[in-house]
């Protein structure tokens, strides 16, 4: 899950593993595979900062807890 700022100010929480398209119209416009769309104040380099760094931690902690066993 990543969290972004809508333009409203209000912090949206989306699942990563949804989004199936951004788009810069200046503002970012996040679609998921569901079809729903999201206008947000993060660039997209941010957004993919944000999907990165999660999924980045999801595998991390992956391989430590298969290393114990």
């Amino acid at each position: 899950m990543i969290e972004v700022t809508g333009l409203d100010n209000k912090k949206i929480i989306l699942n990563a593993d949804h989004i199936e398209k951004m788009e810069s119209v200046p503002e970012s416009l996040i679609t998921l595979t569901n079809g729903r769309k999201y206008l947000v104040k993060e660039s997209i380099e941010i957004i993919v900062e944000k999907v990165t760094l999660y999924k980045r931690n999801i595998f991390t902690v992956n391989i430590q807890e298969a290393s114990r066993r």
